[in-house]
């Protein structure tokens, strides 16, 4: 898939401003996972001493593509949202369509 880099008119069906100018596009990537959540302390206490693994490892990824998700920031009032897609294999982000019969290039 090959996004257009001005995203303006995906933002302004999903804000309250109508007269939104400009978006920016940042990339996005998983978000650090923090040591002091519940969840995270718990799990860290299970490993600990004998017993092995307490929690099943997933390993049977049947996936190959993602969704890929835009996120969506406001230039005026920096109001965020997020925009999924559909899955694909390839994301650019303002990339040149593809004619009919071209193969991509990475």
């Amino acid at each position: 898939i090959n996004a257009r880099g001005d995203v303006s008119k995906w933002y302004q069906r999903r804000v309250r401003a109508r007269s939104t100018p400009s978006t920016k596009l940042p990339s996005i990537k998983a978000g650090k996972r923090n040591k002091k959540a519940l969840g995270e302390r718990r799990y860290r206490m299970k490993l600990r001493g004998y017993g092995g693994q307490p929690k099943p490892v997933f390993r049977k990824n049947a996936k190959t593509t993602k969704k890929q998700v835009l996120r969506l920031e406001c230039q005026t009032c920096h109001k965020k949202t997020q925009v999924s897609l559909k899955r694909c294999k390839h994301f650019e982000l303002g990339g040149q369509k593809r004619k009919k019969g071209q193969m991509i290039q990475f």
